[in-house]
């Protein structure tokens, strides 16, 4: 189907690879257009009986419990964005000379001429608090907006759907990124890149090729982290259009085409008249939720991408003070007994625990769960000067104190052997024991939390509720 924009899908024989939030509305939507849609899933349990069902009942075609073989006609492949690249199907389909596009690509291809532009934001953590700061931003400064994507609001929706938008707040990870060949942002961000989905990537090399491929074709800017190179490296790899800029943020006092950090102020000098001499005020630290570190940056890039949007400097203020961080991402429960417990479930990899280890004096870290190969020198040796003591629950919980042992041996360790229900109360209750007043107790597992718990935010939860429990002994 080459590069082109598709403008008639009447009879188009297109394979969708997945059921699921992305595979059942791409399906619908190409069906309405007038393909001839086939659905292909791996998995044929229930749930997929009843999702393929509803797709039947309309005329698409679903096969289950076969995603390997690519089915006889297929012009265009459609792919959920989990699938990974070395799927048979996608072997068949590169064979046979067929594309293969994501939903974002789907979305992408299916915009209107006067569509709205797209601010995009990835990284390896930060993504959708950055992106839902941009969305206030852009608000504040009175443009119609929404922010989509990998943040759980469907791209097609919002490119199809009857509102009209001044411009789009765009999530997305490199799975979608990678089958994402033709977008063109108006201006994108990398926030950070650090060792993840490694497994589905091949290696670290491919992973932060996909993730870069957010700056090809930038019209404005090019957003990277001056305290990691592999961003800004990423930038200059880039094939942007004529006058792109490359636009840096650091937690640091900004150079010119630098946003960053003067005496609790946060500073543009890149989108200012004189860059070299003068800088703009944007707004306070103090205006940032929470003003941790990590989440300061997070502030900076979304204000990066707004200012390359044209928009003012009481907006970026404006919208930074709406903006509510979503729950689990450093969210403080409550002050006990002059400790402060703070829930950072979200903190799924060593990467996000090590930022937020990094917000807080005196800590007794709850951390573990399921590594998912992760390792944990790096994350303990940086942040040993922190660490009051530790508790350590879940299933790979001896790596980490393995690495506390031979990085930190002089900080306590509780080794928590239980995977009951009561299992994080008695984390809490051990926490509670150790910390002293002035400390904070901050649940940043650096793991994933399916050994024990449906999700992070179920994990986040049962922290909180324990929490409630010691402070309603206290």
């Amino acid at each position: 189907m080459g590069s082109g924009q598709v403008t008639d899908w009447q009879g188009k024989n297109v394979t969708v690879a997945g059921l699921g939030v992305s595979g059942i509305p791409a399906a619908k939507v190409l069906h309405a257009l007038g393909a001839k849609v086939t659905v292909v899933n791996d998995g044929d349990d229930a749930r997929a009986r009843a999702q393929a069902a509803e797709l039947e009942a309309l005329g698409i075609a679903v096969r289950l419990g076969d995603g390997a073989t690519l089915p006889e006609g297929t012009e265009l492949v459609i792919t959920a964005p989990g699938w990974k690249p070395d799927k048979p199907l996608f072997t068949a389909a590169r064979d046979a000379g067929v594309d293969i596009w994501g939903d974002v690509e789907l979305a992408w291809r299916l915009r209107g001429p006067d569509a709205a532009p797209w601010l995009a934001v990835t990284g390896t953590n930060g993504k959708t608090t950055t992106v839902q700061m941009l969305a206030e931003i852009l608000k504040a400064a009175g443009l119609s907006t929404a922010a989509v994507g990998n943040i759980g609001v469907s791209l097609l929706d919002a490119v199809l759907g009857e509102e009209q938008y001044d411009v789009l707040a765009v999530e997305l990870s490199s799975y979608q990124l990678h089958w994402a060949p033709s977008l063109r942002a108006h201006s994108a961000a990398v926030l950070n890149l650090a060792p993840d989905h490694l497994d589905w990537h091949g290696s670290m090399e491919a992973y932060a090729a996909d993730k870069g491929r957010i700056y090809e074709g930038n019209r404005v800017a090019c957003v990277y982290n001056v305290a990691d190179k592999a961003t800004e490296d990423l930038v200059r790899e880039a094939d942007v259009e004529e006058g792109c800029r490359a636009i840096g943020f650091t937690l640091g006092a900004p150079a010119p085409s630098q946003l960053g950090v003067v005496d609790g102020i946060l500073v543009d000098r890149a989108f200012v008249e004189n860059r070299q001499k003068s800088a703009q005020e944007l707004a306070e630290v103090s205006d940032v939720n929470p003003p941790a570190p990590h989440n300061i940056a997070n502030a900076l890039a979304a204000a990066a991408l707004a200012r390359a949007f044209g928009v003012p400097p009481k907006a970026v203020r404006d919208g930074l003070r709406a903006f509510t961080p979503d729950a689990h991402r450093i969210a403080h429960v409550a002050d006990v007994a002059g400790v402060s417990y703070v829930d950072d479930s979200k903190a799924t990899n060593t990467h996000a625990a090590e930022a937020s280890l990094a917000a807080y004096e005196s800590i007794v870290w709850i951390a573990g769960g399921l590594a998912k190969g992760a390792v944990f020198e790096e994350l303990v040796a940086k942040s040993a000067g922190h660490l009051r003591a530790a508790v350590l629950m879940g299933a790979d919980r001896g790596l980490i104190r393995e690495a506390l042992a031979r990085h930190a041996p002089e900080v306590p360790v509780v080794d928590l052997d239980r995977t009951d229900t009561g299992a994080m109360l008695a984390a809490v209750q051990e926490a509670q024991r150790l910390a002293r007043p002035g400390d904070t107790v901050l649940l940043a597992p650096a793991c994933a939390s399916m050994d024990m718990f449906a999700n992070y935010n179920q994990r986040g939860d049962a922290f909180a509720e324990a929490v409630r429990e010691l402070g309603a002994g206290a």
